[in-house]
């Protein structure tokens, strides 16, 4: 079959660090072809986003015909949806075109804490476009919403993932980088996937990462548990490997690969260092 097809559907990052930008280069990055469909563009930078301004969902809609009609499309990646009809655009056209994995990450809280969808925005995600997925990838908070309860521990996490899986009927990865200590995610199979904390301001994007990660291992063959695994070296050494752009929080280096000269830093004490391994 060639190449892999990976599409995202997103907001568009202008500082080039998450959404749209960091999953077409995620795509590049592991070696499949990516495309977009646009949901929303921000003025964003290292410091944080100024502005939104949503697309039409008739827009939005025809960006998917005109990806789906064409192009064949292994795995979908879906981020930042903040309004409840491009939610059922795009509920609609997975129903609709098919394709074989579907990655959500339920971009719900901002880094202030404050909510980023409206009660009606959250009932869509969760009747409609999350039962959809292949798997969802919420971080601590998001999932705090959707179950309505609050996570303090890593057994609570246990819990919680279990809880949601059914809830949504879906596989679960919950990401547990909002607690203390070490990254742990969780899967709702059981399996847990593990990473130094690495103490660095250049994070800016690892979730869209992650998730864009997975829906391209997914796409090149990977069963759920190696794309993950996979995925989570790939971010954890793309942090590594991060550099400062900006003055605020710098995005992650995702072509870590090709850089020879690139210096990681120390997940210790941020002083640069070898290379992660």
């Amino acid at each position: 079959m060639g190449r892999k097809h990976v599409l995202t559907i997103a907001g568009s990052d202008s500082g080039g660090g998450a959404g749209i930008q960091a999953d077409l280069k995620v795509f590049s990055a592991l070696g499949t072809y990516g495309m977009s469909v646009i949901t929303a563009v921000t003025a964003q930078n290292t410091r944080g986003a100024t502005a939104i301004q949503e697309i039409d969902a008739h827009v939005v809609k025809s960006q998917l015909d005109a990806v789906f009609s064409d192009i064949r499309v292994d795995a979908v990646k879906i981020g930042m949806v903040s309004n409840h009809e491009i939610m059922s655009v795009i509920a609609d056209s997975i129903q609709r075109y098919q394709p074989p994995h579907v990655v959500i990450d339920p971009v719900m809280i901002a880094k202030s804490g404050d909510a980023l969808l409206q009660e009606e925005s959250i009932m869509t995600l969760q009747n409609v476009l999350l039962p959809m997925a292949t798997i969802i990838t919420p971080n601590v908070p998001e999932a705090e919403v959707l179950l309505g309860c609050s996570i303090t521990s890593i057994e609570e996490m246990r819990q919680a993932v279990r809880k949601l899986a059914i809830k949504m009927n879906t596989l679960v990865l919950l990401k547990g980088g909002h607690l203390n200590g070490d990254a742990i995610d969780i899967l709702s199979t059981g399996r847990e996937f593990s990473n130094p904390r690495i103490h660095t301001p250049h994070t800016h994007g690892t979730g869209c990462s992650l998730s864009s990660a997975i829906a391209a291992y997914l796409a090149l063959d990977d069963p759920v548990d190696e794309a993950i695994a996979k995925a989570k070296e790939y971010v954890f050494q793309a942090i590594c490997y991060a550099f400062p752009i900006g003055d605020g929080h710098s995005p992650i280096h995702h072509f870590y690969q090709w850089d020879q000269g690139g210096k990681r830093r120390d997940i210790s004490t941020g002083s640069s260092s070898l290379p992660c391994h």
